[in-house]
């Protein structure tokens, strides 16, 4: 082999190494620190960079974009003196590289102490009702804390989370009860208002019922009550134009009479003073057809000779008191009770109504059917 070839392969190599020495290709998002001859010298951004091949070194990779950080479970006293295990959730983003490599050893673990520090400053001035329901307080306290000291360190702290707050055991099965209890009064309450409504409810549908049952018993009377107004007065225009003579309307008032006493509710009824008028009456219209033998006028001249006979006996009578002499008094009739007088009374219209009806029908039935039209002339 030619003794020239050697040194030139040689330097060949040295050539290359000393050129890939001298370039770095940084990835984007990442930041290299450089050093020479132990002394940091600048930043490698993104791209294609140049150094001096044994003299420049890189001491730290960083990456610069958004970093997760969940530290474990630590437990953390409150005010009312309850331990609470509280896992927390950290985000944040190197800002300058120089300072996150340089200003601390390992900011991981710095920034996990400071958040452990500053969690049990916050926790223990609270009970554990306000830890469990303050949580976003707490949260602003903490990255107020932690931006504040990671400043000088190149890191921004843009958000701290609380993932997990774990009382015990016993105060977990505290809080079932009570929310238990909670839900029950919640329960109860529902339940009751319901009833309260379904009860109110049924009120006014109760109240709107008795209204309209009573506004249709309203109208039924009224209308039953114009019924009987119409009825009767198309019977009294009947009859005024029938021009009914006293004999019908007295007929008509006997026939009546037996109506009275047919209710269930009527322990007694009254007989009115009109009876015997209505009696006689009819007796009369009927009576010159029962007996043939006496004239239709012998009725006036007896009631004439009775009337006269009686004013005779009272004159007689009132001489014999002016002459001293006794008064001779008729026994006295015996008195009946009211109750049978009315049944008897009641028993002798009701047969003297059948007597006029039957002579009524064999008197029609004798005389020939008349003209309609003409009123009934009077023999």
């Amino acid at each position: 082999m030619d003794p020239v070839v050697i040194p030139i392969l040689l330097a060949a190599l040295v050539v290359v190494f000393l050129v890939s020495s001298s370039v770095r290709v940084v990835p984007q998002a990442r930041r290299y620190n450089i050093e020479r001859f132990g002394r940091y010298r600048r930043t490698l951004q993104p791209g294609l960079n140049f150094v001096l091949p044994v003299a420049d070194r890189i001491n730290t990779k960083l990456d610069v974009r958004e970093q997760v950080y969940s530290s474990d479970p630590r437990p953390v006293i409150t005010e009312d003196n309850l331990v609470v295990n509280i896992d927390t959730v950290l985000y944040y983003q190197i800002t300058d590289p120089r300072a996150a490599a340089y200003e601390v050893s390992d900011y991981l673990q710095a920034i996990d102490q400071l958040t452990v520090t500053t969690l049990r400053n916050v926790i223990g001035g609270m009970d554990l009702e306000e830890t469990l329901t303050s949580r976003e307080e707490i949260n602003a306290r903490l990255r107020t804390v932690l931006d504040d000291a990671t400043g000088k360190w190149g890191i921004r702290v843009n958000r701290v989370e609380i993932k997990a707050i774990d009382p015990p055991h016993s105060i977990k099965e505290a809080m079932e009860k009570q929310m238990r209890a909670e839900r029950d009064k919640r329960a109860a309450i529902l339940h009751a208002e319901g009833e309260r409504q379904a009860k109110i409810l049924t009120a006014e549908g109760t109240k709107q019922k008795d209204i309209l049952e009573a506004q249709g018993t309203q109208q039924a009377m009224i209308l039953r009550a114009d019924g009987e107004a119409q009825a009767v007065e198309r019977v009294f225009q009947a009859v005024h134009r029938n021009n009914a003579d006293p004999k019908i309307l007295a007929y008509k008032y006997l026939e009546t009479l037996p109506h009275l006493a047919k209710s269930d509710n009527n322990t007694f009824w009254v007989i009115p003073g009109e009876l015997t008028e209505a009696v006689r009456t009819v007796t009369t219209a009927f009576g010159d057809k029962s007996a043939p033998g006496l004239p239709q006028a012998a009725a006036p001249a007896q009631e004439a000779a009775a009337d006269g006979a009686a004013d005779g006996a009272k004159a007689e009578a009132s001489d014999a008191d002016g002459a001293g002499t006794p008064e001779l008094e008729a026994p006295p009739a015996p008195a009946l009770d009211a109750v049978t007088a009315a049944v008897e009374a009641a028993k002798q219209a009701d047969a003297a109504v059948h007597e006029a009806k039957a002579e009524a029908e064999a008197a029609s039935s004798t005389q020939p059917p008349k003209a309609k039209g003409k009123k009934p002339t009077e023999e």
